[in-house]
């Protein structure tokens, strides 16, 4: 009975630590997972095609993981123009390929486009207004300028217009979301995985997974906002497991018409302009974002949901879906086995391989490897170094 009742008798202070706890229930709750209406993943499928959202604004976090050297570093940082053309969109945004970074986005429309990477001291901007394109590094004080006709936007119809809700996705989890979204085939399982908040707008969360075993893609999560069917934010995880390889979120979002002002750009005085038709380049990406990554995430095999086996460009794919590797030859029919100069890329990623092919060499990622056969073979994919192997001794 004295150790029953010791037990019951509960300290006062203990006690009222526990009342506090019960009164922070409700609050809790309340900024937990929002409550929404259930969704099929068909449905949800269709509220992000639907969606056609042309105005929006607000921060972007992108965060990626690759397991590759850091390319800000290769490029220069910011305030430090790299060489006469240091303010070129192709030479600058290639930085978002490694590490974290801040972004500030917003879009009024298929002609007005803005996207800021917030560097430690300086900014850089990418605008588009109109048939103008300017981009600026506020550190070393370069200007980019190209038109329409010479920047690379031009729309894919004849008619002029472009891809629905394509505009507006510059910068954003869309880009990201668009490609993923094409893997979507036999190969994939799409489900609904409950709700979220992002940006303090409520989403519903929908994962993808490759039903193959040896990709190197573990999930891809996408959370959907419940209202404007629009990606808020996308998580691309490694099979291999630990932190996202990329990536991409709404800090901060408002799908309100922004200030016309911010669409505005007049190069500072005394900052020094190149024009694009001079330095004979273009001022962005076709492709946006998403083609930071080794060849894009459309690019990667099996994030295209490539069918059996073709020939694109030089290029041979096998496999299908997930587990889709490209398979060229090296001119000349030479590996590595005699290129010193690749010592250097050999000691940061890559380890030898052998199998029924003979030996090479493997180069790995947390997402894209490639194999190197001592013979000039090449394969690369999205998946792991067991299947590239096995795709090389088939080959023999």
């Amino acid at each position: 009975m004295r150790r029953k009742a010791s037990r019951t008798l509960v300290p006062l202070a203990v006690a009222g630590v526990a009342a506090a706890t019960i009164g922070l229930v409700p609050a809790l709750a309340d900024s937990g997972d929002p409550d929404l209406p259930k969704i099929t993943a068909q449905e949800l499928l269709e509220k992000i095609a639907a969606s056609d959202t042309q105005r929006l604004s607000g921060t972007v976090k992108i965060t990626t993981d690759l397991g590759i050297p850091s390319l800000g570093a290769l490029a220069g940082t910011f305030g430090q123009g790299a060489g006469a053309d240091g303010a070129a969109p192709e030479d600058r945004l290639t930085e978002l390929a490694s590490g974290t970074h801040t972004l500030r986005v917003a879009a009024d429309g298929p002609d007005k486009q803005r996207l800021t990477i917030l560097g430690n001291s300086s900014e850089y901007s990418l605008i588009h207004n109109g048939d103008e394109v300017w981009a600026h590094d506020s550190g070393s004080d370069e200007v980019f300028h190209a038109t329409d006709d010479d920047d690379g936007r031009k729309a894919d119809g004849e008619d002029g217009e472009r891809e629905k809700g394509g505009d507006a996705a510059e910068g954003t989890p869309r880009q990201f979301a668009d490609e993923a979204l094409k893997a979507v085939g036999d190969t994939t399982s799409v489900t609904v995985d409950g709700t979220v908040r992002v940006a303090g707008r409520d989403a519903y969360q929908l994962l993808i997974q490759p039903k193959q075993s040896g990709s190197t893609v573990g999930s891809i999560r996408i959370a959907v906002d419940a209202e404007e069917g629009v990606p808020l934010r996308f998580t691309l995880s490694p099979s291999s497991g630990g932190k996202a390889a990329v990536n991409v979120g709404f800090t901060k979002v408002d799908f309100g018409k922004p200030a016309a002002s911010t669409f505005d750009f007049t190069p500072p005085k005394g900052a020094k302009v190149t024009e694009a038709e001079d330095a004979a380049q273009e001022a962005g990406a076709d492709g946006g974002l998403a083609d930071l990554l080794p060849g894009g995430l459309g690019g990667l095999p099996g994030l295209e949901g490539a069918e059996g086996t073709g020939d694109t460009d030089g290029f041979e794919t096998v496999g299908k879906g997930w587990t889709t590797i490209v398979r060229a030859e090296v001119p000349g029919g030479e590996g590595l086995a005699s290129a010193g100069e690749s010592s250097s890329l050999l000691d940061a990623f890559g380890s030898k391989a052998t199998g029924k092919f003979g030996s090479g060499t493997v180069f790995s990622t947390r997402l894209v490897n490639a194999l190197i056969t001592d013979d000039g073979k090449v394969y690369v994919g999205a998946v792991t170094r067991e299947a590239l192997v096995g795709a090389a001794d088939a080959d023999r």
